[in-house]
């Protein structure tokens, strides 16, 4: 039976007035999100009161320690060339799919090149057709940084109340960071002098003094001791930050270039560093062919 006009205006008008306050509240969550997320991340404050709470345990999720760069899959980590393209090097070629390299989008800001001297850059594609022999990490060397920051191994920031420290897993390296300092730094070193101040809620770090042994990365990319590295860590939110690196060096780069990326809390109820003393690992690599009675090699 047909409902009388008066009726189905009726109704038309209550419906109308419902998908009106429907439309109401979804724009005034729409506009609540929007607002939330313009808002500046504000992070607890540390003991000191004034600055933010960087303490915890942190990890890089990329593949930065590979190749900053960014990079497509390789066989392996040292190639040479085969019929059909490049096969892994004879050293590397028994690890299989273990030693092979993923791809990656690259972490460096503002172009994904690396401004080589051409020289610089011979010496780095030198560095990658020699990996096994070249790398710092296969023998267990300190990091340096930054790329201690973004090895496949967590770190951890302690902070008091006008102090910083950073501790990590990867062969028990450490830094303190000196706040305020003003004086360079006395001997160049595996991890350097990190010389650290606040701007608002980031923690700046300069990095002087390191030594030529450092590798960026597992590429060969590599720098000379004039490097000078500015970090700048700030918390973007309550379970990562903002990893930012100012890298320069005059003698193999034609000028300043940065890399970023997030930093992420490890979140397990029992999260801690563990230890990987990797020294005692690469004994038998470096030394095992002076004893009385050597291995097979």
């Amino acid at each position: 039976m047909r409902q009388p006009t008066s009726y189905r205006s009726a109704t038309n008008k209550r419906r109308s007035s419902v998908t009106a306050t429907a439309l109401l509240l979804m724009v005034g969550l729409l506009a609540s999100v929007a607002s939330q997320a313009a808002k500046p991340y504000k992070a607890p404050r540390g003991l000191d009161g004034k600055h933010p709470d960087l303490n915890g345990i942190w990890q890089a999720m990329n593949e930065a320690n590979w190749d900053v760069e960014r990079h497509m899959a390789k066989p392996s980590l040292q190639v040479r060339e085969g019929p059909l393209g490049p096969v892994p090097a004879i050293k590397t070629m028994y690890m299989g799919a273990v030693a092979a390299v993923p791809p990656g989008a690259g972490v460096i800001v503002d172009g994904g090149k690396i401004p080589y001297t051409p020289e610089a850059l011979e010496k780095k594609q030198a560095n990658a057709a020699n990996w096994l022999e070249r790398d710092p990490e296969v023998k267990c060397y300190l990091p340096g940084i930054p790329r201690a920051n973004y090895m496949p191994q967590p770190f951890q920031i302690l902070q008091g109340t006008s102090s910083v420290f950073f501790a990590y897993q990867y062969a028990g390296a450490v830094r303190d960071i000196y706040m305020n300092n003003k004086e360079p730094a006395p001997i160049d070193s595996w991890m350097g002098q990190s010389d650290g101040h606040w701007e608002g809620d980031t923690l700046v770090v300069e990095v002087t003094g390191q030594n030529d042994q450092t590798w960026l990365d597992r590429a060969g990319n590599h720098h000379t001791d004039a490097l000078k590295v500015t970090e700048r860590f700030t918390p973007m939110g309550p379970n990562h930050l903002s990893y930012e690196a100012t890298i320069e060096d005059a003698n193999v780069f034609t000028k300043p270039w940065k890399i970023a990326m997030p930093l992420y809390r490890r979140m397990e109820p029992d999260a801690r560093l563990m230890e990987f003393r990797c020294v005692e690992f690469v004994e038998e690599l470096m030394y095992g062919e002076w004893r009385r009675k050597p291995l097979e090699r």
